[in-house]
């Protein structure tokens, strides 16, 4: 079987892409095309031309992996399109599964578009920070019209088929056979002239305001992202300038797209999210337990939030309190939480009494006898941790799985009260639980791994994103971001204000600067932090300017106040008091305040992100610098499209990285010092330890 087949149905000829597993536009796939469409042309016994997808899917798009390869080497799309799209004949995309990116441009090229009803459509490349780049964004508009194409290109959301047959973008909804219903339709149509191309359309509601009101949009979008623009610019030429000068513009601006740091980012994301997934020593071979029944102590804001991601796939959960009034707040908060989903429409009132249904409270842990898996999610206290993990030998079933969902304390430690210290692992949630996609799953040194393995399957079944980490302070995620707390907070010292410090950070593309954080989180749990790792290393008890703030009992926002004053908007606004307190603090230890420049401020920050993320790949606490930039992403708001700090630094260039660091007073990590002397990225560091 060829990457292309030919095959005849009378009349008709079916050209079948095999490219396994999603039919993607690999090298092979447009000469296959051509060479059918070659075939077509010289042949009169041939009056129409059917495109279909082998196994589960026509086509999903472009292979990423070939965007790197030399314009002459890279699959010509392009060409195939344009080839379609001055074919004489009559041609039909059959669409099943989904048509995605390039696949989408193929049968927007096609003369007609039949598809089943469940088939997915859409344009992507937004989301690997590219654009549509062989013909998209000047035919989907003229078929679709100029808003829902923005919107179909913006958010990269694919939608049904039967939602595109009422846009004009399918012909016809095949019920059954979808092959046989393709010829069908071929045939009807072999004899119809002219044949309608939708390069010779205009787009419908092509007005100003529409391109207008796009623009103002992805500032709150997409805010420093490029490709968003790009493709306004490209929709609003799809309405303004004849199809071949889109057509030619578009090339150019792919191209632009493509080579930028910014696709770089997300196509790096993409790829380490993947490789994130594997794990040296387990297989697909490696047994896993499945998970029936869950259990959950701690009903809090944590505690609950995790139960949420249980319930939310048909997986009932027991979750116990030690109060009757915590359980009920506890239960409140879930409850509250599912109502105001259906209030928004994204489930009915039966979803929200259907999942509260499977949560059966308690305040008896005993009745957890039964779990599959049960997680502790309890305030940060070690002592309190391994009295319920030593109390959870004698309830929990054999084979049970035991995690906690500490964020930073010694899983090696809470292990070794139990008599399984192979059954436990650590699951460390992100807050809110039930929204943020990052899981960190903390391997100690006994876990099993059927529990590793069986931890690993969950994740990706509570649609979270599961990264493996080692034992150490805070693990990855937080003991990176202690790093750059201590940082921020010397930064300050130094002279800087604090709201110049989170615009720094918000200039970089994060959401909250650290301490617009800080102040989220609670000023009192990062000082409890602080507390507890200068105890540990036999240290003064910490007196920190922000130390002050706290014991002023500014806590953050939940007490309307921290660095910043908030009001029922949460919007941070600076405070003349604190202000004051920071000049006094300096004053008090001898500090002349000094100008920081908004440059200097984010090398610091990202950079001590880095240097940490290094010291933690030298140790061996993550597995690949992939991993760390999946984990900053997901579960500290870095922006996607700086691929995350790791490959932020990468992009820089980690010669710089070290000499900005030594600059500021930092020793560089030994392995970004080599990397840099060797002209190396991370990325090279990970190919090095995947060959190994």
């Amino acid at each position: 079987m060829s990457i292309v087949d030919h095959s005849r149905q009378d009349d008709i000829l079916v050209l079948t892409i095999n490219n396994p597993p999603v039919n993607a536009f690999s090298p092979g796939v447009p000469e296959g095309l051509k060479a059918g469409l070659d075939a077509a042309a010289s042949d009169d016994g041939v009056r129409a031309v059917v495109i279909i997808g082998g196994g589960r899917t026509f086509v999903a798009g472009a292979d990423i992996r070939t965007f790197n390869l030399p314009r002459d080497q890279a699959p010509d799309l392009r060409g195939t399109i344009e080839k379609l799209d001055a074919f004489g004949k009559p041609t039909v995309a059959a669409i099943h599964g989904t048509a995605l990116g390039g696949g989408l441009e193929l049968a927007l090229a096609c003369t007609y578009r039949v598809a089943v009803p469940d088939a997915q459509l859409g344009l992507p490349e937004v989301k690997l920070g590219v654009l549509p780049g062989a013909g998209g964004t000047q035919r989907l508009p003229r078929v679709v019209g100029a808003q829902k194409a923005l919107d179909m290109m913006l958010s990269g959301t694919p939608i049904r088929a039967t939602e595109a047959s009422q846009l004009g973008l399918i012909d016809r909804i095949v019920d059954g056979d979808l092959l046989a219903g393709a010829v069908e339709f071929a045939r009807e149509l072999a004899e119809a002239r002219p044949l309608p191309r939708i390069s010779d359309r205009s787009v419908p509601g092509a007005r100003p305001d529409v391109f207008a009101a796009a623009r103002v949009g992805i500032t709150k979008t997409h805010r420093g992202q490029l490709s968003p623009s790009l493709i306004i610019d490209l929709a609003e030429m799809a309405a303004t300038t004849p199809f071949k000068q889109g057509w030619d513009a578009e090339a150019g601006k792919f191209m632009q797209a493509k080579d930028s740091p910014q696709s770089r980012g997300l196509r790096h994301l993409f790829f380490a999210e993947r490789e994130s997934a594997k794990i040296p020593g387990i297989t697909k071979d490696t047994p896993t337990t499945d998970i029936r029944r869950a259990g959950i102590i701690g009903a809090g804001t944590m505690g609950g939030g995790i139960a949420m991601n249980f319930l939310n796939v048909g997986i009932p959960v027991t979750i116990v309190e030690t109060t009757q009034d915590a359980l009920d707040r506890g239960l409140g908060i879930i409850r509250r939480n599912y109502e105001n989903s259906a209030k928004k429409g994204r489930m009915t009132m039966d979803d929200v009494e259907n999942r509260m249904s499977m949560l059966t409270p308690t305040l008896d842990m005993a009745d957890l006898n039964d779990a599959d898996i049960i997680i502790e999610a309890v305030f940060e206290n070690m002592d309190v941790k391994k009295d319920i993990f030593t109390r959870l030998d004698a309830i929990a079933k054999p084979g049970a799985i035991l995690a906690s969902n500490t964020s930073t304390l010694n899983v090696n430690e809470i292990a070794s009260v139990t008599k399984r210290p192979e059954s436990v692992i650590g699951l460390h949630f992100f807050s809110p639980a039930n929204v943020m996609k990052l899981l960190e799953i903390v391997r100690a040194d006994k876990t099993s791994d059927t529990v590793l393995a069986t931890s690993m399957a969950l994740a990706r079944k509570i649609k979270k994103v599961g990264v493996v980490v080692g034992v150490c302070d805070g693990f990855v995620g937080n003991r990176m971001v202690h790093r750059y707390g201590d940082e921020a907070r010397k930064i300050v010292e130094e002279g800087a204000r604090p709201e110049d410090v989170d615009a720094s950070m918000n200039e970089l593309g994060l959401p909250m600067g650290p301490f617009q954080m800080s102040d989220m989180a609670g000023l009192d749990i990062g000082h409890a932090i602080r507390q507890h790792q200068a105890k540990v290393r036999g240290e003064p008890k910490p007196d920190g300017w922000l130390d002050r703030i706290v014991e002023t009992g500014r806590k953050g926002q939940k007490t309307q106040g921290g660095i910043y004053d908030y009001d029922e908007t949460r919007k941070p606004r600076p405070n003349a008091e604190m202000q004051k307190l920071i000049e006094d603090y300096r004053a008090e230890k001898g500090i002349v305040p000094r100008e920081i420049s908004q440059e200097e401020s984010t090398q610091r920050l990202a950079y001590s992100l880095v240097n940490e993320g290094a010291k933690i790949l030298e140790e061996g606490i993550a597995q690949r610098a992939g991993d760390i930039d999946v984990i900053y992403i997901y579960g500290y708001g870095f922006p996607a499209y700086r691929g995350g700090p790791m490959q932020y630094a990468s992009e820089q260039g980690l010669k710089n990285v070290v000499a900005d660091l030594e600059k500021y007073g930092q020793t560089p990590a030994p392995l970004l010092k080599r990397l840099a002397d060797e002209g190396k990225t991370f990325a090279d560091f990970d190919a090095e330890k995947g060959r190994a």
